[in-house]
Parts: C-alpha cells; structure tokens; sequence
C-alpha cells in the first residue's frame, strides 16, 4: 500500500510513490557527466550540415553599402513581425536580413517529411484577420506555414526590403554616429540607428559528439536541412529513393515523431535509436469548418490567444477555446478538483502562478500563501496525481497501439508531462508494427559509436546506408553562438562578456551597453506556448519605442542601471520556483540535459506572459518611457 498521502476525491489506479521511484531511476541513468558538451558545434569539417538546400544555387548580389534606420536580423515570425509592425507605426526605412533563401525561419529550413505545427493554426498564426487568411485544417502543415510566410511577405511588402541569402558576421556600435555598423558575408555596411535581433531560440542544428561520427562511408544529414535528392518525395511523404535503402535515425523527439511515419511507410529497414521516449498524445487533426471561421467576430484570433495563453499560464478562464492536448492538463486539474474546491485555494494556485498583478488582491491573499496553508490545501499534491492520470493515459496508448509488447513497453515515457516538449501523432506508435521498422532502445545510454558501414550499440553493428540526425538545436549555449555573430557594444562590450554571469535585461528587451537595440528573445520577459503570440507582443513594443524616439528627436536610447538592475530584482522575486521540478525531470533541452544550474535571473517573467503584455501595455500607455535614458539631437 502506497505512503502517500493522497488528496481527498482524487481517483486512480495506480502506485504515485512507485511511479516516483521509476520517474527518478529513467531520470538517473540518463544523466551523463558532460551535459551540453554531448554535442558537437556545426563549425569546420560539420559545417555542412547548416549548408541551405533551398536556396539558389550561385546566388551573388553587389554589396550594399548605405544608412537605414532599422536592421532586423532574422526572417522568421519574429524578423516579420517586427517588420509589420514598424510598417504599421509608419516607419518604412528597414532592412531584413536572413541567412536562407526566403522567409519562415524555422520553417524554411524544417521541411522533413511530416513536419507540422503541434499548436493549432488559429493560435499559433499570427496576423490572420488582417491578412485575411485561412488554415485549411487545425493543426497546419510546413507546407501550408511556408505559403502562410509568403502571404506575410507580401501584405507588408517585405521581399523588396530583405537581404536574403546573407549571414550577419558582426554587429558593433559606433557612438560618434550614434548608430550599428552591421556587416555580413556579402560584404554588406549598412549602417542602422537601430537593431532588433530575432535569431530565433532554435536555429542552430547540433550534433551527437559520438565516435566516429566523421567515419561513416554512407549519406548523412541533419533533419533540418533534409536532403531530398537522396530520398526522393515531399514534405507530405513519398520517400520512394528510400525503398533499397537501410536507414537510421537517431533521436526520438519531436521532429523524429513527425518524419518517422514516413521513414517506415518508404525504407527498405528503418532503424530508431532512442534514448528518452517522447510523450505521444492524441493529434485528432480536423479541416477548418467554413462556417465557424465565417462566424467568428472582429478580434477573435486575439481572444482565442489569449485564452490558450491564459489556460497555460493557470489564469481562469469561463471557457476552453481550443480544447486540445495542450489544454487538458489544466482541464484535468480544476476539472477534477470541481467546483467544491475551496475558493480560497483555487485563488492561491492562480497567485502561486504569478497570475495577479493587483496589489490589492495580491496583499489579500498573503495570508494563504504560506507553506504550510498550500500544502494543507493539497494543491501540489493534486497537480502531481492530475499529471500522473495523464502520462497512465499517454503511456496506455502505447500499449494499445504497439503489437509487441516489448517495444510497447520501451515507448512509453516515465516523467511528468512537461518535462520534455510534448508530442501529438496518430501514425508515430503504430510504425513500429511494421516488420521492416526496429526500434533499438539505448536505455537512455545513446548510440556507442558510428562507424564504417553502421551504428554500434551494446556491441552490435546496425548496418545503414544513410544516417539521419533528429538531434535538435543549441538551447543555452552562448547568445552570439547561436545567433552566428558577434555583437560589440558601448566600448566594445561583448554580448558574452554581459551576460557572463546571468542575464540583466530591461523588460527582456534592452541591455545596457547595447544602445538602440532590441532583443527579441523570452529570457526576462513573457514566455508563451505559442511562440508567435510573445514574438507579436514584442514587435509591438519595440515598434512604439522607436516611433516615440523619431517624434521626439531621440537618437541614442539606452535602458538605465537603475531601470535594468531594479527589472533582474522583479525577475528574481517573480521567479517561479522550477527548480526542484528541472532536477526532477529526464534529461533534454528544457533543462540543460539535466544539469540544472538554476539562477532565476535566467528565466521567463515568473508572473506569466499575460501579466507581462498587461504590465507592457500600461508602460506605453502612460507615454513617458520609463527606465529609457534618451538623448536628443538633430534627426537625420
């Protein structure tokens, strides 16, 4: 009989301090001394692994060489939003600059076979109602978001003011003009008054720093630069070059769950080496009804992003918009606990959330917040057994879908939902029925070693004519690493030399030494599970600040020590306390492969996205630019 106590009018089946012991043991073995240095950087004899297939071969342009007002570095949702959103504010004179071929970011170079979108379209899409666009189906494909960035690109006129095909080698401020001397490969000078850096959280391919990974006779390729010369087929499938071939695919997350369908469905022998299973969740992809979208009113996207948003963070809502995968947890939790839950508690879950920016509400609940009275509401107890009913579910599946029960058993996650990214597919679990599909569990240990003809594991030699990387991007390495550039500021201070010691932020979009800049990224500001809807928010910030300082004739902008010190104290004070539920979790990207080195400093707005925005819109709504240090003279 299990020890734990468990919370009054919670039902299950199962044994919460047995599946703790299994959460800890999966967790322990999975656990390697060298962290982030597991993985190899795409630079010298890697570097083709990041070469574009899309782009046009040959492509040469006459350097540029010119004075703009802003340079954005970037063409995904964020680097097009930022565009919008200065064409909207009236500011014309920009300049795009992206490394690949065309628009999309993440989306331009992830074109594997099955690539799609896990959060649905009229969420995660952003701008629908003023380009006038509609999703054919729920949860979008990379087919369909592609020709979504080109209706972008088009409606804010954005290819006629883009540098396309050129990588940013190093950005440095120039204080007698006040300006971002920025050069690129392309022996580009442009010359900017000011600079939003969109890089992109995952744009960076990484690699496995396994032996001899440089060995191996056959193909290679990474997933995010998919070579469909040797496959054959399309985004949708149809990998018909495959079908004399022995492929191997190495990692198991999010984008090997999307391509691997397609894999077995094509290869002569598919080989899957894993060594943390994904969380596999009911997709249930649906056509867009014509006749909900057309009854929809003036502001819906805004709402219904707001409402998912909402559900994420734990704010209360009258009702579930989306009602997907995403949402069930939350569903599951209040959904559970009912209506006979305490008033008292459900408004202490909501402030431990960081979900009230009411001082009066917040002082009002101090009495509730101890230690003692949250526990003796049971609330994180029922937040523990509500994630347990869901990973049985999720892990249920496996068994009903996967014929051996062996490899049934190897598929099933042990960890609490989100400590990996959740997954959602209706075909990825029934591959593994396939006769020419092996899965080769590595017990969280990886692959041994690559070799000649192969991958060697537990001392058998897996035999492969092609070998392909699912082993994701750089998370938490250093800024200008994974940007691809340098960036010098005031007296040549580096962004690595800032930030050497913890991120110190302004609102998560200034930092001093950096003037006239905008740092698009969710460290110290408002994190969401759409990413998009935070890149928005941020364009519309940044966007007003550079529309103020023209109507004022400010030139140089730079948040003050004050301002940047007294945010980094809100950040801490507001930091949630993850730290125990990081080391807890199996490791992968989300917490530093295990090695938790927690500095609140390093995280998202604790108070959640939406207080964030809200705090954001007073800000600019009371028009006085507070913790900006401006200096004024004659506007060129």
């Amino acid at each position: 009989m299990s020890s734990t106590v468990v919370p009054q009018g919670v039902r299950h089946n199962f044994d919460p301090d047995a599946l703790r012991e299994k959460y800890r043991a999966e967790r322990d073995k999975r656990i390697r001394a060298d962290g982030n240095d597991q993985y190899v950087e795409v630079t010298g004899d890697f570097s083709h692994y990041v070469d574009d297939p899309h782009a046009t071969p040959g492509f040469t342009r006459e350097a540029l060489v010119q004075k703009v007002e802003v340079v954005i570095i970037g063409g995904g949702f964020g680097g097009m939003l930022a565009a919008a959103r200065l064409r909207e504010a009236g500011i014309t004179d920009f300049m795009l600059i992206e490394k690949g071929g065309g628009f999309g970011g993440t989306w331009y170079w992830n074109r594997y076979p099955g690539a799609s979108c896990d959060i649905e379209a009229y969420v995660y899409l952003p701008l629908l109602e003023e380009t006038g666009f509609v999703p054919r189906q729920k949860y979008t494909n990379a087919d369909e978001t592609l020709e979504y960035c080109e209706v972008l690109a088009q409606r804010y006129r954005l290819r006629e003011q883009a540098l396309l095909q050129t990588q940013v080698k190093s950005v440095s401020w120039q204080e007698s003009s006040r300006r971002w001397q920025v050069k690129t490969d392309r022996g580009d000078q442009l010359q900017a008054r000011f600079i939003i850096h969109s890089n992109g959280p995952l744009n960076r391919p990484k690699l496995p720093g396994i032996k001899g990974i440089d060995q191996f006779k056959g193909h290679t390729f990474h997933t995010s630069r998919w070579d469909y010369a040797y496959t054959g087929g399309t985004s949708f499938g149809e990998l018909t070059n495959l079908e004399d071939k022995r492929v191997a695919i190495i990692g198991t997350g999010a984008t090997a769950v999307q391509c691997v369908p397609h894999l077995a469905a094509s290869a002569k022998a598919l080989y899957v080496f894993q060594r943390t299973p994904s969380s596999i969740d009911v997709r249930n992809n649906q056509p867009t009804d014509p006749d909900w979208i057309s009854a929809q009113r003036a502001g819906w996207q805004k709402r219904r992003q707001t409402n998912f948003e909402s559900i994420m963070s734990g704010l209360p809502v009258k009702e579930d918009l989306v009602g997907d995968g995403w949402t069930e947890a939350f569903r599951n939790l209040f959904g559970g606990l009912g209506d006979s839950m305490p008033s008292k508690a459900r408004l202490a879950w909501w402030a431990i959330q960081g979900a009230f920016s009411s001082k009066r509400r917040e002082r009002g609940l101090k009495q509730y917040l101890t230690d003692k009275a949250v526990q003796h509401m049971g609330l994180p107890q029922k937040m523990e057994m509500a994630d347990f009913e869901k990973m049985e579910k999720v892990r249920a599946r496996a068994d009903a879908l996967v014929s051996d029960k062996s490899t049934a058993e190897s598929l099933k996650p042990y960890y609490r939902q989100f400590c990996k990214r959740p997954c959602f597919h209706d075909e990825y679990l029934q591959s593994f029925n396939r006769d020419n599909v092996t899965l080769i569990d590595t017990h969280g240990q990886g692959v041994e070693a690559f070799t000649e003809k192969g991958v060697l594991f537990d001392g058998e030699e897996y035999e492969v004519d092609c070998i392909i990387f699912a082993t994701g991007f750089e998370v938490g390495t250093d800024y200008s690493r994974r940007a691809g550039y340098s960036i010098e500021g005031v007296n040549g201070l580096t962004v690595t030399e800032k930030w050497q010691d913890g991120m110190a932020t302004f609102h998560g979009l200034h930092a001093r030494g950096f003037p006239n800049s905008f740092f698009f990224g969710p460290i110290q500001s408002g994190f969401t599970a759409a990413f998009t809807y935070a890149l928005d928010e941020n364009s519309i910030h940044a966007a007003y600040i550079i529309d103020q300082l023209r109507q004022r004739g400010a030139t140089r902008v730079e948040a003050s020590a004050k301002a940047e010190s007294d945010w980094v104290k809100t950040v801490i004070q507001k930091a949630r306390l993850t730290e125990d539920f990081q080391k807890s979790c199996t490791p992968g990207y989300y917490n530093n492969e295990g090695h938790v080195q927690f500095q609140p400093q390093n995280t998202f707005y604790g108070g959640g996205p939406m207080e964030f925005f809200e705090l954001m819109a007073k800000w600019r709504g009371k028009g006085k630019l507070d913790g900006l240090e401006l200096q004024l003279s004659t506007y060129e």
